[in-house]
């Protein structure tokens, strides 16, 4: 890993952050979006949750902002939280994660995941620092991400910084409190799962 954003093993190279260099009308609207978010600073933790935009996805991804903002002096957002529309999502990802405490990724194997966001995540030092994945499994599937993905989950591994869910109430439980103070909590094949029934 390096410190600038590069991409794991080439899969998302230099090039693409070439071809999306920001313009100064981009430049100027995301910083005018960023004055806007005043409770980034105005809380001791922030989270900037990324994830499926599609129907049902999303509405987990709700789930998992409205979670971690019952957390005290929190405050949790989504990408599309920031107002205005720009070509460049790359920078502007870049912009928001600088300032944020925390990065949290919901993954499910739906298309429109963040994928790009990913390689930012394994590719720069600073943000893989700060990175929690929360991944979906599937029951009666071994590999449902393709091991792409799976190399960059297993880097989270690693760091105990992946963990695993099914249901949207191990989402709940997995997003309630943070993994080394909740009961239920166990290591398996190096993976957090979580057993719903202590939580009920």
């Amino acid at each position: 890993m390096s410190s600038s954003s590069s991409y794991i093993d080439g899969n998302w190279s230099e090039d693409q952050l070439d071809e999306e260099e920001i313009t100064l009308a981009d430049n100027e609207e995301i910083l005018h979006a960023l004055s806007e978010l005043t409770s980034v600073y105005e809380n001791d933790r922030s989270y900037l949750v990324l994830g499926n935009y599609d129907r049902e996805p999303i509405r987990r991804l709700n789930l998992v902002v409205d979670r971690l903002n019952r957390r005290q002096d929190a405050y949790a957002f989504r990408m599309v939280d920031i107002r205005g529309e720009w070509d460049n999502s790359i920078q502007k990802f870049c912009l928001i994660a600088d300032i944020v405490t925390y990065l949290v990724g919901v993954a499910e194997k739906e298309p429109s995941d963040f994928l790009v966001e990913q390689g930012l995540l394994v590719g720069t030092t600073e943000y893989f620092a700060k990175t929690h994945v929360l991944k979906r499994e599937y029951e009666g599937e071994e590999h449902p991400f393709g091991w792409m993905q799976d190399g960059v989950f297993e880097l989270f591994d690693q760091e105990e910084r992946l963990y695993c869910w099914q249901t949207e109430e191990d989402l709940v439980a997995v997003t309630g409190e943070p993994r080394a103070t909740v009961l239920g909590y166990t290591s398996i094949e190096g993976c957090v799962r979580v057993h719903p029934q202590t939580h009920r």
